[in-house]
């Protein structure tokens, strides 16, 4: 007799304690659905206009375009060329990266310094674009 009371109640806080698990989750569930409409109104914003400072053409001066051509480019144009030639010429320095050795052209555009820091060179190489 003393068995079948026991069994019974097995039972019984097994499916009392499946019911507090369930609830957890509906509320998670709940959540998720309020992120989904951020997330779609993300993406609308996601496609925006390129800056046109940026895009602009600009001529750069008798140095720079020894380097880069003459012919009047985008500033991110002329960086990407700029790197594209660095790279080319294994212009980086080897122990530190971020710091760029000058050669013969690039001496002219960096101001006559032999190694500047790629954020120094940007703000040089903007000096010699109009």
């Amino acid at each position: 007799m003393a068995t079948a009371k026991k069994s019974p109640a097995a039972p019984a806080k097994k499916a009392a304690a499946a019911k507090p698990a369930a609830k957890p989750a509906a509320k998670k569930a709940a959540p998720a659905k309020a992120a989904a409409p951020k997330a779609a109104a993300a993406k609308p914003a996601a496609a925006r206009k390129p800056n046109a400072a940026f895009m602009k053409a600009m001529t750069p001066s008798g140095p720079l375009a020894a380097v880069v051509g003459a012919t009047p480019l985008p500033r991110t144009e002329v960086t990407k060329k700029i790197w594209d030639y660095i790279k080319k010429q294994n212009l980086q320095d080897a122990a530190n990266r971020r710091m760029i050795n000058a050669d013969d052209k690039l001496k002219p555009v960096f101001g006559g310094k032999a190694q500047v820091s790629m954020f120094e060179m940007t703000k040089l190489i903007n000096d010699h674009l109009k």
